[in-house]
């Protein structure tokens, strides 16, 4: 059987990058309801791409069209019924998402409404990879533990790993419910995580490298800088990043070559070409001092040649104001992997530049990162060059 030209229009729209977005939901194409095969569930949900696991969806106040099981007539739910493709002329495709209204009014009748009207590529700049909506899931959840405890920050029982740096049971907790959520949708992962270090062999392809908690100093003193950070790593290189802000509520997540998001926004790198108009982030070291003098020095001579210098405390979150354009540069030495993951993904993903201090890409393994917009990011680097020592060689 012939499909014809209007029937295709109307299942799948293709926008200039020329990827695809499938008609129906998850849930119709695990019980082939379209008649569309499938090789797997993976490649339903990429394709697809406005359903987060379990049913949730990307796309602001719809709900998720896979929990087939409820009685949408007692919730009274609006549900996501598919969308359809218009051309105009002049302009790229239109999709029309459709809503099915459910009320216990009228007995039960169905209307169709159009709720909202989306071009191809801003569905798809909603789309999200499986695996980061997995991470932003994890994310949220360990926020939400978090948030609570931040309410009795004074009833919290604080340890000490090491001089000036501390770990609570928030820690634990909101790391133990990222690794459950990580656990039940990748069981072979390996994991990298702050508090209970590395499982799941170090060979492993795929691997998770978590901070529940960047700024742990910061939140059992009250002050308000401090994120979850979640980042996925394939054979060595990051491919997702998820940083999430729970005391702003602020979701920034970005997939490699599919760029960076805050909340459902995109975001870029801010347009500053001179670092005399530079505001520039940094963090001073507190585990070890033996490089105290050359980060002084370096501090100094910014101070001069930028618009100003800012120190929050918790690196994982500068670097996501970087890429949203709060700040303009970002360098910091002695970081931990899971410190800067998600954040440099998010930097490049935004038109920025990451680095160590060598110029390369090696800042995972030196812990040493210098980060900017494209104009900042040269003479930043530099200047920081400058002052390198022995012991500061990468």
């Amino acid at each position: 059987m012939h499909t014809t030209a209007k029937g295709f229009a109307q299942r799948r729209t293709m926008n200039r990058a020329g990827k695809y977005i499938g008609r129906s939901c998850g849930a119709c194409f695990r019980n082939g309801i379209d008649g569309t095969q499938r090789r797997n569930k993976v490649q339903a949900a990429e394709t697809h791409g406005l359903h987060r696991p379990r049913g949730g969806a990307d796309i602001p106040g719809v709900t998720g069209a896979a929990k087939h099981h409820t009685n949408p007539v007692k919730q009274g739910l609006r549900r996501f019924v598919g969308w359809k493709c218009r051309e105009q002329s002049g302009h790229s495709s239109l999709v029309h998402i459709k809503m099915r209204d459910y009320s216990n009014d009228s007995g039960g009748a169905v209307r169709c409404n159009t709720l909202r009207t989306y071009s191809a590529r801003q569905v798809l700049y909603k789309a999200m990879h499986p695996a980061l909506n997995i991470a932003v899931k994890a994310a949220r959840r360990a926020g939400q533990i978090i948030s609570r405890a931040s309410l009795d920050v004074d009833l919290l029982k604080v340890t000490t790993k090491r001089q000036s740096d501390f770990v609570t049971e928030v820690d634990k907790a909101a790391e133990a419910a990222i690794i459950e959520v990580l656990r039940e949708a990748y069981p072979n992962h390996a994991i990298l995580a702050e508090e209970s270090g590395a499982s799941g062999g170090s060979q492993a392809e795929y691997q998770w490298i978590i901070d529940p908690l960047d700024g742990t100093t910061n939140f059992i003193h009250g002050f308000p800088q401090f994120a979850v950070s979640i980042a996925l790593a394939h054979n060595g290189q990051v491919t997702q990043g998820v940083v999430y802000d729970p005391e702003r509520n602020e979701l920034f997540t970005a997939s490699k070559g599919r760029g960076a998001f805050l909340n459902d926004r995109r975001i870029r790198v801010s347009k500053r070409i001179k670092l005399d108009d530079a505001l520039i982030g940094t963090g001073f070291p507190f585990r070890e001092l033996d490089n105290i003098d050359t980060y002084l020095a370096i501090f100094k001579e910014l101070a001069g040649k930028t618009a100003g210098m800012r120190r929050p405390g918790a690196a994982a979150l500068d670097l996501a104001w970087v890429a949203c354009g709060r700040l303009d540069g970002f360098w910091e030495f002695g970081l931990s992997p899971w410190d800067m993951a998600a954040g440099t993904l998010l930097i490049s993903e935004a038109g920025g530049l990451v680095s160590d201090l060598a110029g390369e890409s090696s800042y995972l393994e030196t812990g040493n990162l210098v980060a900017g917009t494209p104009k900042v990011f040269s003479p930043l680097l530099q200047l920081i060059q400058s002052h390198k020592t022995a012991t500061l060689n990468r």
